[in-house]
């Protein structure tokens, strides 16, 4: 994931546990990573949003 390693991920206050969604977000300096943390496969695909393209989008919703 473009170099950044050992990400701390949280599940999203929205998800449940019951197999709703589920959404992970790792905040870093520079980007936020967002994952299905149904996703077997841990270390699979995640999106990952620039800092000011993330802060942007929240303003914007």
């Amino acid at each position: 994931m473009h170099g950044e390693t050992n990400l701390l991920w949280r599940t999203s206050s929205h998800s449940t546990g019951s197999g709703g969604e589920c959404v992970e977000v790792a905040l870093t300096a520079v980007a936020v990573h967002v994952r299905d943390s149904k996703c077997v496969v841990q270390s699979g695909p995640a999106l990952r949003v620039g800092s000011v393209a993330w802060t942007a989008m929240l303003r914007a919703i």
